[in-house]
């Protein structure tokens, strides 16, 4: 017997001593049911032996023998060790599926306006985008790789920096031409400052107040503000004109670049303590798809510093 007829024989012996039928058995191997009984007679052929006791009747269920009952448990274990195998065999290539996790904002903002550019250089690697604002497990959803924001550190995770940040209020155009007296920060006393609440204020998130008061500014003018959970809305709440945002430089930079949005102050640098990191995890730092998608991100990154 011949290894593919071998391993397809015990396949079919696996499945009907587990569903006690032919018929059942070949729905699973989408096969027919006298395909898997003749698999698992030539499989009897072979060891000298029946593994079945069979009833009499076309809906008789099998009965597996003495003998085979012993053997299914190392076959099944056998079966899962080839399938092990053959995930392993498969996470050296780059053909595959590379799961990827970011939040939505730097998907919307800074990932997904680029992502054209690896999917031309590596089209045999297909991305799948999971967006959450919350931390994900890895190991248990299935993911191969990220970009964080925050200080560089997560448990169980390796984390390499990507790029700095810089935080800085914008407005659209047509906000500053309403009030065209913006020159100094002192003059955003009385607007509409608008709040970034997506980012836990625990990593050291620069907020208003915090931004205020690095720049020796204190308002003393009642201001309205609005608070929004998504730092791609509040950009976006900026460019529809609602008010001053606070813009982190790295999803900002295309609104900025493309007249969207102002950038207030220019002369007034504030790096953030904060950068983005790719993340992942110490076992699969090798793997192809991985590396390939790594060395894109940082070479996008490298080329936004560049035209800074």
């Amino acid at each position: 017997m011949t290894a593919p007829i071998f391993l397809n024989a015990l396949r079919a012996f696996e499945a009907s001593a587990r569903h006690q039928r032919f018929s059942a058995a070949a729905t699973e191997l989408n096969v027919t049911p006298a395909a898997v009984g003749q698999l698992v007679r030539s499989l009897e052929e072979w060891l000298g032996m029946s593994l079945f006791h069979r009833g009499s009747g076309g809906r008789a269920r099998l009965v597996p023998t003495e003998a085979a009952v012993r053997a299914l448990p190392d076959i099944r274990d056998g079966f899962d060790r080839l399938n092990v195998g053959f995930a392993r065999l498969r996470e050296r290539s780059t053909v595959g599926v590379l799961t990827v996790t970011v939040s939505p904002a730097f998907a919307a903002k800074w990932l997904l306006p680029r992502i054209d550019r690896f999917q031309t250089a590596w089209p045999e690697t297909d991305i799948r985008l999971d967006t959450n604002l919350k931390l994900v497990n890895f190991a248990t959803q299935g993911i191969d790789i990220g970009v964080r924001y925050g200080a560089g550190h997560w448990p169980d995770l390796e984390a390499e920096k990507l790029m700095d940040e810089e935080v800085f209020p914008v407005c659209s155009p047509a906000f500053l031409e309403r009030h065209p007296g913006i020159r100094n920060p002192a003059d955003l006393d009385g607007l509409t400052l608008i709040d970034d609440l997506s980012v836990d204020r625990q990593i050291g998130f620069v907020t208003w107040d915090a931004w205020l008061d690095k720049v020796g500014i204190k308002l003393t003018a009642a201001r309205s503000n609005l608070k929004i959970n998504s730092s791609s809305a509040v950009l976006q709440a900026s460019i529809d004109g609602h008010g001053v945002a606070l813009a982190r430089s790295a999803l900002a930079r295309d609104d900025v670049a493309s007249g969207r949005l102002v950038r207030l102050f220019p002369d007034i640098e504030r790096p953030s303590e904060l950068a983005y990191y790719i993340v992942y995890r110490k076992e699969c730092a090798n793997l192809p798809r991985l590396v390939a998608f790594r060395e894109w991100l940082r070479e996008e990154a490298s080329s936004d510093r560049n035209a800074a």
